[in-house]
């Protein structure tokens, strides 16, 4: 069983990442980690806590001689930012609250921010302080699973299948569409601010966010994850929670600001005949169209699995909403720290991660192995197999 685990808070000393299921005899290194925290840190409308991290995953387990041996890969990314926080999130209990009303305080945060995990956070672990809160669940912690993704991206990679995202919509600017997924150029993609091949829509996105940031408010948008040569019958038909196209939809779900999900054609689905919203099939298996986004059944149908979600603008904005002081029940502003004006092409690279991370289970479910050679063994096997039958 392929699983992750990620610890650490926002401004603690650093995030802890735990992945464990990967055989023994893959190659693996630090430079394909760094590669992809990388990736995460860039896009136009990011904020000043960009500027402060260099985000570097230290393997410490699991990698011997640049090979996995089959052990938990236990990784380390550190915080640079512990250094102005030191006190704040300690350990072990500080006396006095230091420089009383400025960042980096001990004073208890008790300014509700709407939008955030403050209130839900505070009322269910009973807390006085919506400081655990928000260091919890900050999207500092997608780091961790961008390294965590980037393991699981290096395993698929073993058997030719690439994930790539782009943005199609940030701040009500949307781009051409693009076509199938072969015809998006990658290298525009990544060439780009806001990672977006189309050079007119990327041009109104990056003013988007400026106004945006002048406002001092945010933007959301939407960004689509793309997974080629993925075999056909990952995932199962049998149980509910077997059905991959609902295991990637709870996992690109899962992260901080994505409202919504769909698979392929998605919501435009529900608008047309039935005879409009499939893929037929034409002699040798080809598909015309790929409406169903790669997944029929909950199983991967050979096609390229397309998965899109929607990002709202990120809650903590530079002009706080109004909201209520825990402490006393008055009318406050909300409490700011600093934030980024959009996080929508990070968060494709997040959704790239979540997406490797599910297939990657998927993959290690059909095909098991200790040893890469043993699970290539097993995929060569069922490929001659699907072949022999469908040609």
């Amino acid at each position: 069983m392929f699983r992750f685990l990620t610890a650490g808070e926002s401004h603690g000393k650093g995030l802890v990442v735990v992945v464990e299921g990967l055989p023994a005899g893959m190659s693996l290194s630090e430079a394909d980690i760094a590669l992809h925290l990388k990736r995460r840190q860039g896009g136009y409308g990011r904020g000043a806590r960009m500027q402060i991290e260099q985000d570097h995953a230290e393997i410490l387990s699991g990698v011997r001689h640049g090979l996995t041996i089959g052990s938990p890969i236990s990784l380390l990314i550190q915080n640079r930012d512990w250094q102005n926080w030191q006190e704040v999130m300690s350990v072990v209990p500080v006396e006095e609250p230091v420089l009383s009303g400025v960042e980096g305080t001990i004073d208890p945060v008790t300014r509700l921010r709407p939008g955030h995990a403050d209130l839900a956070g505070i009322a269910k672990y009973n807390l006085d302080d919506i400081r655990p809160i928000l260091e919890r669940a900050s999207a500092r912690e997608t780091a961790a699973r961008v390294a965590a993704g980037a393991v699981a991206r290096k395993f698929l990679q073993e058997f030719d299948i690439e994930i790539h995202s782009h943005v199609i919509a940030i701040g009500g600017c949307r781009g051409q569409a693009q076509g199938p997924s072969g015809s998006i150029d990658w290298e525009k993609v990544e060439a780009s601010p806001v990672r977006c091949a189309d050079a007119v829509a990327e041009r109104r996105m990056i003013a988007a966010i400026g106004a945006a940031r002048e406002a001092g408010d945010s933007v959301g948008g939407l960004f689509e994850v793309i997974a080629i040569g993925v075999p056909i019958g990952l995932g199962s038909h049998i149980q509910w929670d077997r059905r991959l196209d609902g295991r990637i939809a709870q996992a690109i779900m899962s992260i901080h600001a994505v409202k919504g999900v769909e698979i392929g054609a998605g919501f435009v689905l529900a608008d047309v005949r039935g005879s409009d919203a499939q893929d037929v099939i034409e002699p040798g298996l080809s598909r015309p169209t790929n409406r169903a986004g790669g997944i029929e059944g909950g199983m991967t149908n050979g096609e390229a699995l397309v998965v899109r979600a929607a990002v709202k603008p990120i809650a903590t904005i530079a002009k706080p909403l109004a909201s209520v002081d825990l402490r006393t029940g008055e009318k406050v502003s909300a409490h700011f720290e600093r934030a980024d004006t959009c996080i929508v092409p990070a968060a494709g690279i997040i959704g790239e991660a979540m997406l490797a991370i599910v297939l990657a289970g998927a993959f290690l479910e059909k095909f098991g192995g200790d040893h890469i050679e043993e699970t290539s063994r097993n995929y060569r096997g069922y490929r001659e197999q699907v072949s022999a039958r469908f040609g």
